[in-house]
């Protein structure tokens, strides 16, 4: 699971934590990689949004672990779920998306269980707006989180089947 923005600082680093913590409370660990990373450099190496970082760590996430970097060809090698938060991300994956890739290059909204939010269609990039946008991010990455974590399960259970 590869989830992606533009500086790799706020909206992907949130999910990725998020994720990455409802995939470990599942006991789903060894299964399912989640890792982020955007599609512009110029945060490359530094830590989340400071203003990410708090909301996160308020709800009990840590990302002290992360770091940003870019996409990179071999995401597509390693990752069957590459995941946007808005249509620009779409757009840059799918200009270095091989030909041969199978897997799956979705918005992440798409997965939310809530009506009201699969119809906004994207997270909205808090960097440069008020406090309370890190906050909605992280609603809408925790809706969206559950409903694709929900949706990866039934397909592992498919696939053991």
């Amino acid at each position: 699971m590869l989830f992606v923005c533009l500086g790799n600082i706020c909206r992907s680093p949130t999910a990725h934590a998020v994720f990455r913590s409802m995939v470990e409370s599942r006991g789903l660990s060894g299964q399912i990689l989640v890792d982020s990373a955007g599609t512009g450099d110029w945060h490359l190496g530094h830590a989340p949004d400071r203003r990410t970082s708090a909301q996160a760590a308020e709800r009990g996430y840590d990302m002290s672990d992360l770091r940003a970097r870019l996409v990179e060809p071999k995401d597509f090698e390693q990752f069957d779920y590459i995941i946007g938060m808005d249509h620009e991300n779409i757009s840059n994956l799918m200009l270095i998306r091989p030909a041969d890739y199978t897997g799956h290059v979705e918005l992440f909204l798409s997965f939310s269980q809530k009506p009201e939010n699969r119809d906004q269609t994207v997270v909205p990039d808090p960097y440069y707006g008020g406090e309370n946008g890190f906050s909605l991010v992280l609603d809408l990455v925790e809706d969206a989180a559950a409903g694709l974590l929900n949706h990866i399960v039934a397909e592992l259970e498919r696939g053991s089947q």
